[in-house]
């Protein structure tokens, strides 16, 4: 009998993974990985009740779940960077290294000592192989797809990975966890970074990293406010800027002053944050990003040429022209242009529904 291990996270998604692999004939066992503990009491780190879940999960589906502690890897591997990146001004994405550096090595060289053939999550994406080659595809479900954030997976991670509700809606996955009795079938989704919760950002942040204050200035040079350090903000941001509408002189009432605020660009060498006004503003869309630290699945870049990538998670595919600039870089090129394309996010790569992999922005024309 194959022995799969699941990463139970006390979540409905990965309770159901769990399941389907037990009614498939696999010996399923399931982990709850522990991967932030600095302030684990608090209200808004739910680990000890995801915790509750997952144990209850395995009861009802009538496996063995053991819990592990990685926040030692964590802060070494996924939070540090996370750290250096914002203190660089720029945004990173750390469910993104959480996959490549805990879920996919640290939690599979796990299993892999317990005896494991293969893991199991409940990422909505599923694997294909094609000629010896592992392909990573996304889920079928269109408004859960989260191949974008296991773009950084290879060839040895994929061939060992099941994700066995990729092949689902949602709604189908709910409708079974109700079906079967699990305890957490009407359980919310987690949002929010996997350490920070539901917490407000800024004032997390804050333990970490020094604020230094600076101007806030409009795309004119005027001085319009001042930002409490350029960490806290990333582009195309709207709330939280505390600029009030700024009349010109003699302005008709009703003109376009009170159009929203966007922050458009950090200049950490003046520590200045620059916003502009309204949604569609020049300093806000590119044409052209530049990305390195790229990592392919195929384990070699794709030739160039006509793909679609995503700049963001939340977002259509955009048509794009690949040009790979050397050891770990690559540019893409947009027809339309995207918008508040930021650096620290990632930038994946698609053909079809095959993600191909894809690298960390560094900059955008």
């Amino acid at each position: 009998m194959t022995r799969v291990v699941v990463g139970l996270s006390g979540g409905v998604d990965s309770a159901v993974s769990a399941w389907l692999l037990k009614q498939q004939g696999y010996e399923v066992v399931g982990i709850f990985m522990k991967n932030w503990e600095d302030d684990d009491d608090s209200e808004y780190c739910s680990s000890r009740q995801d915790w509750l879940d997952a144990a209850s999960v395995a009861d009802v589906i009538g496996i063995e779940i053991e819990h592990v502690n990685f926040a030692a890897e964590y802060k070494d591997r996924v939070f540090a960077e996370f750290l250096r990146e914002y203190q660089a001004g720029r945004t990173p994405n750390p469910d993104v290294l959480c996959n490549a550096e805990i879920k996919f090595k640290a939690f599979l060289d796990h299993a892999m000592r317990l005896g494991a053939e293969k893991i199991a999550t409940g990422h909505y994406a599923r694997v294909r192989e094609v000629g010896g080659r592992f392909q990573l595809l996304k889920g079928l479900d269109p408004g859960k797809d989260q191949s974008y954030f296991l773009h950084r997976l290879n060839q040895a991670q994929l061939a060992r990975t099941l994700f066995p509700v990729g092949e689902l809606h949602k709604t189908e996955v709910r409708r079974i966890a109700e079906e079967i009795g699990l305890p957490n079938a009407k359980k919310k989704d987690s949002t929010g970074i996997c350490f920070i919760g539901e917490r407000p950002f800024r004032e997390f942040l804050n333990r970490y990293l020094a604020n230094q204050p600076g101007p806030i200035k409009d795309d004119r040079g005027r001085t319009i406010g001042e930002h409490v350090g350029l960490s806290f903000y990333t582009l195309g941001q709207r709330k939280g800027l505390g600029i009030g509408g700024l009349k010109d002189k003699g302005a008709p009432r009703g003109g376009g002053e009170h159009a929203p605020w966007f922050v458009a660009r950090k200049d950490l060498e003046r520590n200045t944050l620059y916003v502009v006004q309204g949604h569609d503003h020049p300093w806000l869309l590119s044409h052209v990003l530049r990305a390195s630290d790229a990592s392919w699945i195929a384990g070699e870049p794709p030739p160039a040429g006509a793909y679609a990538a995503k700049t963001r998670y939340r977002q259509q595919d955009a048509a794009c022209t690949l040009e790979n600039d050397g050891e770990g870089r690559f540019s893409l090129r947009f027809p339309e242009a995207q918008w508040a394309v930021t650096p620290g996010q990632s930038a994946v790569l698609y053909d079809g529904e095959v993600c191909l992999g894809g690298g960390v922005i560094d900059a955008s024309a």
